[in-house]
């Protein structure tokens, strides 16, 4: 039979790994949230650059300057 001393150590190295497993799986979340993040950064980007190069270009459409 284990004594008092073995069982608190046993219920502190459960709670540990216990603690460890949240903490692992906080810190997955967490950068899944940076990379999607990212990613819509990056696609907004796109987006923004893409409308900039169409209005460059329709202005040097009106002004002839595309010729």
């Amino acid at each position: 039979m284990a004594d008092n001393s073995q069982k608190m150590s046993y219920h502190a190295g459960e709670a540990k790994g216990q603690a460890q497993e949240k903490a692992s799986g906080m810190m997955d979340k967490a950068n899944n949230a940076a990379q999607s993040a990212k990613e819509t950064m990056q696609d907004a980007g796109q987006n923004v650059q893409a409308k900039a190069q169409g209005a460059a270009d329709a202005v040097k459409n009106a002004t002839g300057m595309n010729k």
